[in-house]
């Protein structure tokens, strides 16, 4: 009997190792335990499932028929996550093109009706025309200081319904500053990542 041994090559073990990398796993709802795909974009960073599984805890008495807004989609974690738990609208907001065709590819093989991806800056975004959302994610780069300039123009553009819920994530030495309406809820660490909710005041 001869037996028989595959053999792959250094090339094929670095691809296969990469499409394992650039992969995340949705944790709860209509798509539990999906792997999705994402684009293998220097920096790109999926908040890890330990805080996605705590923040979505914490959201889950309001995740339900919620209108969210990603301004740092990145990988998608986080919106295709509400979206799977059952947000009724999902807008991913990102820069980098690749990233959003990723996005629109993972919306196609969902048939995410509820998610829309959007090639755009954070603030040029925030420029359009306002939409009140009940949650927004914040997940910048942590090295680009966008997170001051998106929380200005967030509150005072009208993008927040009366008592949005606002999840932030910043690096683990890194300050917040949030404006007198809006109250920290809960907050988590993992490694170097500090995870906030806030949530903001109804205003009169």
């Amino acid at each position: 009997m001869v037996s028989t041994m595959t053999v792959f090559s250094n090339t094929e073990f670095s691809v296969k190792a990469n499409q394992q990398k650039n992969q995340l796993r949705l944790i709860a709802g209509t798509w539990r335990g999906r792997k999705l795909p994402f684009a293998p974009v220097p920096g790109l960073r999926p908040t890890p499932d330990r805080v996605r599984e705590t923040l979505f805890n914490w959201l889950s008495p309001v995740i339900r028929e919620a209108r969210c807004l990603d301004l740092f989609a990145g990988s998608g974690a986080l919106g295709f996550e509400a979206a799977s738990r059952g947000a009724a609208e999902v807008i991913l907001v990102d820069s980098h093109a690749e990233v959003i065709h990723s996005l629109r590819q993972q919306i196609d093989v969902l048939d995410a009706r509820q998610v829309r991806a959007v090639q755009s800056g954070c603030n040029r975004y925030l420029d359009s025309q306002a939409q009140p959302m009940d949650i927004v994610f914040l997940d910048p780069p942590y090295h680009e200081n966008l997170l001051p300039g998106c929380i200005g123009q967030l509150e005072s553009a009208g993008w927040l319904a009366n008592e949005a819920w606002i999840y932030i994530e910043t690096g683990k030495f890194s300050d917040l500053d949030i404006p007198d309406t809006w109250a920290l809820f809960r907050n988590t660490v993992a490694g170097q990542v500090n995870g906030y909710l806030v949530r903001r005041q109804a205003v009169t």
